[in-house]
């Protein structure tokens, strides 16, 4: 009863502010865009059989939970709410995660395009439903570096009385020295390097054949290299937002009001944005899945 009273205290102390309410709004309206697809998905079998599609139902599924758990903490920081250490790691463990999931699986999605437009022969090989099922494995194994490696940091540096104690639960949580700050960026800077090189290969590939090709062909390698554009730009703001925290130090040495503006802009801008690109490149730009979406009837197939 006494934890009851010292949250609605904390609630009526500190009323919620209209940039939260924006967030909240913003967050609500892509999960239910988010969830649209993500049902249109499940019923139509069609797209089962296609590795671009279940890619992008796993880039869904993966922006969904990283914007509703990231939103919580998002509230829970704003209103001062502590909770033990033991949960913030477990809910950490999964923004953690799925802060990866996503640009590699865009990374994998480009591939995907690469293959079909340079290699169309051994497109129904390489990107066979099982292959794509062992890449989603992959996929989660890759994304799981960085975790493991900041998680191993933190174990090693905390002591077991800090395990015992009730936190406002952030990404600062983690690192309890300025080195552990580095070599996170360090780590994060590594994938992204790696899968902005595969990005631009890729793109250079289709682009020769772009060239090369006339009639539909060419049609195809034009909306191929859009794709891998978009691509590019939404693991550009990822890669971003691994800057925002040195920004935001450094901010905060100066004005902490000013601080408090660009935190938000750059949650707005490197945070949630990315995160809502997907359902515009595979989703609204996709013919197949638009005018699947035009026509929500069970009978409804996939073909143009």
């Amino acid at each position: 009863m006494a934890g009851n009273n010292s949250v609605n205290y904390v609630f009526l102390q500190r009323s919620i502010s209209y940039r939260v309410i924006i967030v909240q709004i913003l967050v609500i309206i892509f999960l239910c865009i988010n969830m649209l697809l993500i049902v249109v998905f499940v019923k139509k079998e069609c797209f089962h059989t296609s590795a671009r599609y279940i890619l992008f139902f796993v880039t869904l599924l993966s922006d969904s939970v990283l914007l509703l758990v990231s939103d919580v903490l998002l509230v829970l920081t704003h209103f001062e709410i502590t909770m033990p250490v033991w949960l913030c790691i477990t809910i950490s463990v999964v923004v953690l995660l799925y802060f990866i999931v996503t640009p590699v699986t865009l990374t994998a999605m480009t591939l995907e395009r690469y293959v079909a437009i340079c290699m169309p022969l051994r497109h129904g090989q390489l990107c066979s439903t099982r292959s794509t099922m062992y890449c989603i494995l992959i996929i989660h194994g890759v994304s799981s570096g960085p975790c493991i490696i900041i998680l191993s940091m933190f174990f090693a540096s905390s002591s077991l009385k800090f395990y015992k104690q009730y936190i406002i639960c952030s990404g600062e949580t983690f690192s309890l020295y300025r080195w552990q700050d580095h070599v996170r960026s360090a780590v994060y800077q590594f994938y992204f390097f790696i899968m902005g090189i595969t990005i631009a290969y890729s793109y250079v590939q289709i682009m020769k054949v772009a060239k090369a090709a006339s009639g539909e062909k060419k049609k195809l390698t034009h909306k191929g290299l859009k794709t891998v554009i978009l691509h590019a730009f939404q693991l550009l703001l990822c890669l971003i937002q691994l800057w925002c925290p040195f920004i935001e130090i450094a901010v905060l040495q100066t004005d902490f009001t000013l601080f408090l503006n660009v935190r938000y802009f750059n949650y707005i801008m490197f945070n949630i944005a990315p995160r809502c690109l997907s359902p515009l490149i595979y989703g609204l730009r996709d013919e197949i899945f638009f005018l699947v979406l035009k026509n929500l009837r069970p009978t409804s197939s996939c073909s143009k």
